[in-house]
């Protein structure tokens, strides 16, 4: 039988033994390399290491005598920027945990996710203030909100800090004492039942995958990383808090500059970016709309790329653009970050076809592939991958039966947590990627629930029924397809469905494609029949 892959875990322990809580890494920093910049905001605004300890700090203190407690949770409903990044770390130093939410999705998605996990206080843009009020469920009790006023020059937040001091004096406190498994922040992704989940991690999970990265893209303070992923994004753990730890600068990509390979070509070029996370998707906007070969790159020294599969032949060309950085495979769900990785070889040879593996285990991970019964299998079987580690979430908040069902318990009592993903081992224990189990996809490097985009769709007055399906693109990754059958005579049109979704739901969950049918063909249980509409879509 197969194979437990079980990597060494010494040198991930002996590095977390130096470190207990996030917020470390950034006053270490701060005391080794006071005056280099910690984070860029490129034509808006730049923060030296120590002035960010300092306006965290300064934010700890005012959270706390906002009556915010160790263990509390702290939403942050800001668009990315410096003052979003001194918000995480005034929130760790509370002792409390970071909530951040999507400034351009539907407001009543983030008062959802904000009263699911029962904030203490919102830091949050003034702007943003009346719309969050008038969203929330009545009855809810209502958080504290720190108000930042962002058209107030360079540094909102340290103005609104001066004025909130100036008010009403808050005393100075000390930073709670580190403790590993105290949760660190909440990233909430898209669940089955319409609504979305919140998956919990610790400082612990965090720093063993920081400390993995260190260990094995050995950065140095000369490095400048980007910040493509908003903070509601996993891929921006390793954005943040990796080149604090190394005293290197986080330079933060605006979301227009970031979806505008036009502008972002030369963005990588202009900021000396040396390593570079995204996307696939993002990796192949610009190799094929970025004009690249106008730019010198001679800095890049890494590529790395997550949240989906990368396809061959964009993968291949990105490289041909991108010949001397070393491009790397993560692999990963929000629950575990990253739990795999590959490098990618030099030059990829032209009989490569198929993406390349998701690779071997990361040093503080076990893996384990099982059946549906949740035996291992063989090698060069397929089965579901299962993790077991440092990095794996807490679980679910006040979620505690979707949490358990995440789980696989074996004999000897080790949880392993269900990734959900088909995979097959193959020579050396490296793993490549078949498929999904449910029905949960991953689009543009978002989590995707289908079942909560048929949700949202079930919102519109005029749908009647609806299901989504997921079709697979051999170029371009995932489709979405809605079929709905609706009320009346008059069906609702393509523009007025797009444009009700873009309410309702984030721009990454509307469906690419849309069906109108009389009627939604059924099982014999009378449940709606997905496959036939999977057969209707490829006929």
């Amino acid at each position: 039988m197969a194979t437990e892959s079980v990597a060494s875990v010494s040198m991930a322990a002996t590095s977390m033994a130096s470190k207990s809580a996030l917020y470390q890494f950034l006053d270490d920093s701060a005391e080794a390399r006071p005056q280099h910049p910690a984070v860029e905001e490129p034509g808006t605004a730049s923060v030296s290491y120590q002035e960010l300890a300092e306006l965290s700090d300064s934010l700890r203190d005012r959270l706390i005598h906002l009556g915010v407690e160790r263990g509390d949770r702290i939403g942050i409903y800001m668009r990315k920027s410096v003052d979003a990044v001194v918000a995480i770390f005034g929130i760790l130093k509370t002792g409390a945990a970071y909530v951040p939410v999507d400034p351009g999705a539907p407001v009543s998605r983030n008062a959802f996710i904000l009263g699911d996990c029962a904030v203490k206080a919102v830091i949050i843009e003034s702007g943003y203030v009346d719309k969050f009020l008038a969203a929330r469920e009545v009855g809810q009790d209502i958080p504290e909100l720190f108000s930042i006023d962002s058209d107030l020059g360079e540094r909102p937040i340290k103005q609104a800090l001066e004025q909130a001091q100036a008010h009403d004096p808050a005393p100075g406190s000390a930073t709670a004492d580190p403790r590993l498994d105290d949760l660190a922040y909440i990233l909430y992704t898209s669940g089955s039942t319409g609504k979305p989940k919140g998956v919990a991690l610790s400082h612990r999970a965090a720093i063993s995958f920081v400390d993995w990265c260190s260990d094995t893209f050995t950065p140095d303070s000369s490095d400048r990383f980007s910040s493509h992923a908003p903070f509601h994004f996993d891929l921006s753990i390793l954005d943040i808090y990796l080149p604090l730890k190394h005293g290197a600068t986080v330079v933060l990509v605006e979301e227009g500059i970031g979806k505008d390979p036009l502008r972002l070509a030369p963005f990588i070029s202009e900021n000396k970016i040396t390593s570079w996370y995204s996307t696939p998707s993002i990796l192949t906007f610009l190799a094929e709309y970025g004009n690249m070969t106008r730019y010198d790159y001679s800095h890049l020294r890494r590529v790395l790329f997550a949240g989906e599969v990368f396809p061959i032949k964009h993968l291949r060309r990105v490289k041909e653009l991108l010949p001397e950085p070393g491009f790397y495979n993560l692999y990963g769900p929000t629950e575990t970050n990253v739990c795999t990785y590959f490098e990618i070889p030099a030059k990829i040879p032209v009989e490569q076809m198929q993406p390349f593996p998701i690779g071997e285990a990361c040093s503080h991970y076990q893996s384990l592939v099982v059946d549906e019964q949740g035996q291992p299998v063989r090698a060069g079987e397929e089965g579901e991958l299962c993790v077991h580690g440092d990095g794996v979430m807490q679980g679910y908040w006040n979620l505690p039966d979707r949490t358990a069902a995440a789980f696989l318990v074996d004999s000897t009592g080790k949880q392993w947590y269900k990734t959900g993903d088909i995979v097959v081992e193959e020579a050396g224990g490296i793993y490549t990627f078949v498929g999904r189990r449910d029905r949960m996809v991953k689009k543009r490097g978002y989590r995707v629930e289908l079942g909560e985009i048929e949700a949202g769709i079930y919102r519109h007055p005029a749908v009647k029924e609806v299901a989504v399906i997921a079709l697979r693109d051999k170029d371009d990754g995932v489709v979405i397809k809605a079929f709905i059958s609706h009320t009346g005579e008059q069906r609702p049109s393509l523009i007025e469905m797009k444009q009700f979704c873009m309410q309702v739901m984030p721009s990454y969950m509307v469906p690419d494609l849309f069906a109108f049918e009389a009627s939604l063909p059924k099982t014999s249980t009378d449940k709606i029949n997905y496959q036939e509409l999977l057969r209707m879509s490829i006929a």
